[in-house]
């Protein structure tokens, strides 16, 4: 259901010119000011911005949340939260199934290993990081000065504030900002629905609307044992949204390719996508036959498959925007006008050169070593928790042993806590399922790569199953003790080290490495290189007034509260004029349209609790903001700096916005801030949650 035909259309509208969209994901450090003042007449003051900031948090699994309480309560979206839930559903439970809801500070329940992020401060830092390249250096001796640069700039930072810090690379390569995070790491479980009710339709109704989503979940924050009292939170709304309303979504978007040269989405098209949907259908396959041998597997899969299956989704959408010849003709025709201002201006030729023509060497190589950089470096190879730990562990022994600037990126000290945090969770390893992955990935490994001498190496005569089966049953990483041993041991306890699945990564690793250095050399830094030549000119001839691609940093966008005309080639007939909000009411229709079977299925709670309900509460709102993946949990914003809701998804025809964006019938779709009262009030009986929200309590400190 990509809808091709209704996407090239919107193409071509964009070609003309769309002057009133909504488009961007800016930098807090450099906001959209004049724009929303020119189209929606509300000044963005630094007051507002630093409260937006300062109330918004980066989940580190990859979305994002707000503050919703003076007493650290967290919301962010049921799937962001479902490892969390999923890691608590332990000794029989599965929230996953039943929901949990805490009615009091001693039911909050710990995550095993979540690491909240709220953004401190940005400064730029192009000119520290810059002063590492020398007069005649290669590019690949550029690429590890500034990378070494970098990682002085986050030690300097993190030893003088106690704080994380990271250095941002933007614009390719052009601009280099530090982001000061305070990190939280006792994070709590307060609420989550059931999985029913928060991703009600299932795969089916994905990136689709009208949706009738319950997609929330709710964290307490702790410090030394007990609730943060927070500054900054946002306040709820209870009166919620109008169509036309101006909104705000703060979040923290995770990678898009609007600035990426030809030459780079010919290469996601031509091979990293393919390869994705193929080895994506593959695992989804998997997780399905093994899910299918029992319940307790079915449990312990869900949360994957999950995964899997949006994934597959998304980068089915994105690819169709690389399919459609609309697309690819704007984006030549851009370069084209950028390559042509270059050539025909001598003083400009001899300041830029031709980076267009080195970016397409580097992604030639790129195509050439995207195999063993995928399997071998990247564990496409060698998927599973526990191979994810033997590699973690080896190379942590390796690279703690050099000097902090020679290291490999993950490893640089101040990225180290964050890396200890996930090597002693305590949350639990199935070791079917990572028995399952593991026999999978090296049998894909095995036919992509059939005579590559590592993978023989690797599999010795054994099949994949075997050998999987092998490692599984010897490997002794599933205790967090040794971990911590082999950990602190350095290089002389990963040396000495029989378990099977360290000798592994230590029998790989070499190889491993040598990949990653190509890729780091020869392909990454020239995209820092050469991509950040681009990007000055564009500078040079659209101005410096434009945002840079999504690097999982804080950033805002804008739109406006509104629905759109269904191009008929979805769940809805031809044409048909689809409001901007959707009613709990509706998902009581929608369940019953599909005799209440999942994934249409509303749990228990919804079915006893639907006299006490008032049906028509808005559920789901649709919206023209700017979005991609890692905004879902992004609080949804009004003028006055209150929640109207948070973002969930967005409809198929948004997937594209990856590399260009167009809101005729894109939308970005968050749950409402009405419908979550409702259902915590009246459905699920949280009415002490509702009452924390809504400012009428508030909860005493544990």
């Amino acid at each position: 259901m990509i809808r091709r035909l209704a996407w090239t259309a919107c193409v071509l509208l964009c070609l003309v010119g769309v002057a009133s969209a909504d488009e961007g994901m800016w930098l807090f450090n450099s906001p959209p000011t004049a724009k929303v003042k020119a189209k929606y007449g509300f000044e963005l003051t630094k007051g507002w911005l630093d409260h937006v900031r300062l109330s918004s948090v980066r989940f580190d699994n990859g979305g994002s949340g707000s503050f919703v309480s003076p007493d650290g309560l967290t919301f962010t979206n049921h799937h962001i939260a479902a490892e969390c839930v999923h890691e608590l559903s332990t000794g029989g439970k599965d929230y996953m199934k039943t929901g949990f809801y805490a009615k009091t500070p001693s039911e909050e329940a710990k995550c095993p290993n979540i690491e909240l992020n709220v953004l401190e401060s940005i400064e730029d830092v192009t000119a520290k990081v810059n002063a590492a390249l020398k007069p005649g250096m290669s590019v690949a001796d550029q690429g590890q000065a500034q990378r070494a640069a970098m990682s002085a700039v986050e030690k300097d930072c993190a030893t003088a504030t106690k704080l994380r810090c990271d250095v941002v690379t933007l614009y390719s390569g052009a601009q280099y900002h530090l982001y000061t995070y305070k990190k939280y790491t006792d994070v709590r479980l307060v609420f989550a629905p059931e999985f029913a009710a928060a991703f009600f339709g299932g795969d089916p109704d994905n990136f689709e609307y009208p949706r009738y989503d319950l997609d929330v979940s709710f964290f307490r924050i702790y410090e030394n044992d007990k609730p943060v009292h927070l500054q900054n939170f946002f306040k709820w709304s209870t009166s919620g949204v109008k169509e036309g309303d101006l909104i705000f979504v703060s979040g923290n978007p995770g990678s898009t390719g609007r600035l990426n040269t030809t030459a780079q989405l010919q290469f996601l098209r031509e091979v990293q996508y393919p390869w994705t949907l193929e080895s994506y259908a593959r695992r989804d396959a998997l997780l399905k036959k093994f899910g299918a041998q029992s319940a307790e597997n079915a449990r312990i899969a869900q949360d994957d498959l999950f995964g899997i299956e949006n994934s597959l989704k998304a980068i089915k959408g994105y690819q169709s925007g690389l399919l459609d010849p609309a697309v690819m003709a704007r984006k030549t025709a851009e370069e084209n006008s950028m390559r042509q201002a270059v050539a025909s201006d001598s003083k400009k030729k001899a300041q830029f050169g031709d980076p267009w023509s080195e970016l397409s060497k580097g992604m030639d190589l790129q195509k050439q070593i995207y195999l063993p950089l995928t399997y071998l470096e990247r564990r496409g190879g060698f998927r599973g928790d526990l191979p994810g730990i033997a590699r973690a562990l080896v190379r942590a022994a390796g690279e703690k042993a050099k000097p902090n600037g020679e290291r490999l990126r993950e490893y640089r000290d101040s990225a180290l806590p964050s890396l200890e945090q996930d090597l002693f969770s305590m949350a639990p390893i199935y070791k079917s399922l990572d028995a399952a992955l593991l026999a999978d990935s090296l049998a894909e490994m095995k036919e992509k790569m059939p005579n590559n001498p590592v993978v023989n190496r690797v599999l010795n005569g054994k099949t994949p199953a075997d050998l999987a089966k092998f490692l599984m049953d010897n490997t002794k990483l599933d205790d967090v003790s040794l971990r911590k041993q082999l950990y602190a041991g350095g290089q002389a306890a990963i040396k000495a080290s029989a378990d099977p699945l360290i000798a592994l990564m230590r029998n790989i690793d070499p190889e491993a490495r040598a990949v990653r250095k190509q890729y780091d050399d020869q392909v990454d830094a020239v995209v820092r290189r050469d991509g950040g030549i681009v990007a000055q000119i564009r500078f040079a001839t659209e101005g410096a007034g434009m945002y840079p691609d999504a690097t999982f940093t804080l950033r805002l966008s804008y739109g406006a509260i509104r629905g759109f005309t269904e191009d008929g080639q979805g769940t809805t007939p031809k044409a048909s004029k689809l409001p901007f909000f959707t009613t709990i009411g509706g998902a009581y229709e929608h369940a019953a349209q599909h005799g209440n079977k999942d994934p249409f299925e509303l749990p228990a709670n919804w079915i006893s609790a639907k006299s006490k309900v008032n049906l028509g509460t808005p559920l789901n709102v649709v919206q023209t903001a700017d979005i991609i993946g890692g905004n879902s949990g992004s609080p949804v914003v009004n003028t006055s700096g209150e929640v109207v809701g948070i973002i969930f998804d967005g409809n198929i025809q948004s997937l594209p916005w990856n590399f260009v964006y167009d809101d005729a019938i894109g939308r970005s779709i968050q749950v409402d801030s009405r419908g979550i009262l409702e259902a915590l009030r009246n459905i699920y009986g949280a009415g002490a949650l509702a009452d924390e929200l809504t400012g009428k309590t508030a909860t005493p400190a544990k």
